[in-house]
């Protein structure tokens, strides 16, 4: 079931959302927000990204990092 959801923008913005949209190959502006709303989700907050900086830190510290000329070398 679909429901509608009425926003207040500047019309700048509004604008904007259109043309991003648009360029972005949206059929619409209501999928183009479905797409930044679903990409959301896959983004990490500050303090989760921080939690993983201090635990890397940590873990070279400690020695537990590999030393790789390439990135083929981190597959291995």
């Amino acid at each position: 079931m679909r429901q509608v959801l009425s926003l207040s923008l500047p019309m700048q913005v509004t604008k904007e959302i259109k043309s991003l949209s648009k360029k972005k190959g949206f059929v619409s502006v209501s999928g183009y927000v479905r797409h930044l709303v679903e990409s959301d989700h896959d983004t990490i907050s500050d303090k989760e990204l921080w939690k993983h900086i201090k635990q890397g830190r940590k873990e070279y510290k400690e020695g537990k990092c590999i030393v790789a000329k390439s990135m083929a070398d981190l597959l291995k």
